[in-house]
């Protein structure tokens, strides 16, 4: 019977220190940076002090220092100090660029959540950016871990501006202190700024009194900021986790992230919101862009399909696109240029006109991979049919001709060049048949290429990672799915103009730790569902 009591004491010391482990392990983990990948997207504080039709808002649901960490922790052993080091340049030099200097005035306090909004340049005779009552310039949301570091960083930051000559103004609007004055980091032009502390714990810095006054007066009706737009949450939660989310309007979009828009107001987009995440050692982007008028119902790529294409590819392929009806889905607004792009390195000129007219006659499933070895197609075993091709060949010089190769039965198309050379008889005349392109049918797929050596060449490591930076997008009904390895996603990158701002942030180039690049596309009601993903090294 005296062991009944030895045991139950022993059973609660056990329950106790599996208790305290388990708590102890939760806290470690819930202050892990790479918590940062699973935050909840929450509507941000920050949007209350933006207006509902600012071009451009960014938040970040992170301080200063997490992103930092989290490059730390999942970069290779070797290059961690060079991971984190490169994601501190950019903050700090995103910092430095609205005039602060994140090391010595924000390192100590900031905490989430910190807000940008961008604004449109000041309208024409307006000479003092101050006066432009929202008319220009920006807007810095900043959140604080306490409102004595809020504070002091105000104290200090315009007592080093009045120190370098600064004049400050001090004015009290809907019941709040202003400060507004001209000031810069030391060697930099002096520039508007304005500030206000909210609620003790959030600073917020303009580039003016003007905006300022704006974003404390949407701050006070929910049907002015973003905040308090409809279906703002909903639309959060359907965007997941993320450790940032950026909101842009047709402005924003063509003039900060440089992206051609159409001129027919019908197909132009209201709206792009997307959620940023960190995963692993990539970037991915969930979001919807919303256009003016609503989409005609779009087919998906059927599932089954999409799995025989990949499974019967053979060759490596630098670029692999996935789409369905390519020949419907040119004409879905602001698709038409990327699908292009998409299938670009297979339509090139140098690979002959067969390719294109593939492409642009296809109303089903569609397979693009371009490599080492060449361009090569898959579609449906009657998409299209070879005789609809026939004519538009034929006024290229093409000539078809049934082939039996190996173990496969071929339509060829070759193209006669006479050719002349010398001989001891004299000058020959001959012709020669340069092969244009092939295609064969497999298990009830039509597989379209350039090369003979295509046939029998099988799917090499280059090929599977295509591959699976298409499966981690998580969407193989889209019905545009395009996989890029690394020197064809550093291309597509550096024509971006957002990513030409982070390697001027972050004082240089942010493209050779690129690895590949993944984007799949999808027609939504009213919209297009965007999903992507950046592999860096």
């Amino acid at each position: 019977m005296k062991a009944r009591p030895f045991l139950a004491v022993l059973l609660a010391v056990v329950v106790a220190v599996l208790g305290l482990g388990l708590g102890g392990w939760w806290l470690v983990w819930q202050r892990s940076p790479l918590q940062l990948a699973r935050r909840p997207l929450d509507a941000p504080r920050a949007a209350r002090f933006v207006p509902r039709q600012a071009p451009l808002a960014l938040y970040l649901f992170t301080d200063g220092e997490e992103p930092v960490a989290y490059a730390r922790a999942v970069a290779d052993g070797r290059r961690r100090r060079e991971a984190a080091d490169a994601v501190a340049r950019l903050r700090d030099g995103a910092f430095a660029a609205a005039g602060l200097d994140y090391p010595n005035e924000l390192a100590g306090w900031l905490d989430a959540p910190v807000g940008l909004a961008l604004f449109d340049a000041p309208s024409p005779g307006v000479q003092d950016p101050e006066a432009s009552s929202g008319a220009g310039g920006w807007l810095l949301v900043l959140g604080s871990r306490d409102e004595d570091g809020a504070r002091r960083f105000l104290q200090r930051f315009w007592q080093t501006r009045s120190l370098a000559g600064t004049d400050l103004q001090v004015s009290r609007y809907r019941g709040m202190g202003l400060i507004s004055g001209r000031g810069a980091l030391v060697g930099q032009k002096p520039m508007p700024l304005a500030t206000a502390l909210v609620d003790d714990d959030l600073v917020l810095i303009a580039s003016g009194r003007g905006i300022l006054e704006q974003a404390l007066d949407v701050s006070q009706i929910d049907e002015l900021n973003q905040a308090g737009q409809p279906g703002f949450a909903g639309s959060l939660e359907q965007l997941g986790p993320a450790a940032a989310l950026l909101l842009a309007r047709p402005q924003a979009i063509e003039h900060w992230l440089g992206l051609a828009l159409p001129d027919d107001p019908a197909d132009r987009p209201t709206r792009l919101i997307a959620a940023l995440r960190p995963e692993g050692r990539g970037l991915a982007l969930r979001g919807r862009l919303d256009l003016s008028t609503p989409l005609p119902p779009a087919s998906t790529l059927p599932v089954g399909r999409r799995e025989a294409l990949l499974a019967g590819r053979r060759g490596d392929a630098a670029s692999l696109a996935l789409l369905h009806d390519p020949a419907g889905l040119v004409q879905v607004p602001l698709l038409a240029p990327l699908l292009s792009r998409s299938l670009a390195p297979v339509a090139a000129a140098a690979a002959g006109p067969l390719p294109a007219l593939v492409a642009g006659a296809d109303r089903g499933a569609l397979l693009a991979a371009d490599g080492g070895d060449g361009w090569l197609l898959g579609t449906a075993g009657d998409q299209p049919d070879p005789a609809a091709l026939e004519a538009p060949l034929a006024a290229e010089g093409l000539i078809p001709a049934p082939v039996e190769l190996a173990d496969h039965s071929l339509l060829v198309w070759t193209r006669l060049a006479a050719t002349t050379r010398g001989s001891r008889r004299g000058v020959d005349d001959s012709l020669q048949a340069s092969l244009a392109g092939w295609r064969t049918v497999e298990n009830g797929l039509a597989w379209w290429g350039g090369r003979l050596e295509l046939l029998d060449a099988r799917t090499g490591a280059e090929g599977g990672r295509r591959t699976r930076q298409l499966e981690e997008l998580d969407r193989p009904s889209a019905p545009f799915q395009w996989a890029l390895a690394p020197a064809p996603a550093r291309a597509l990158l550096h024509d971006l103009s957002p990513w030409r701002l982070l390697g001027v942030l972050a004082g240089g180039s942010f493209e050779d730790p690129v690895q590949g690049l993944a984007l799949a596309i999808e027609p939504e009601g009213a919209g297009l569902r965007l999903d992507g993903r950046i592999d860096f090294d």
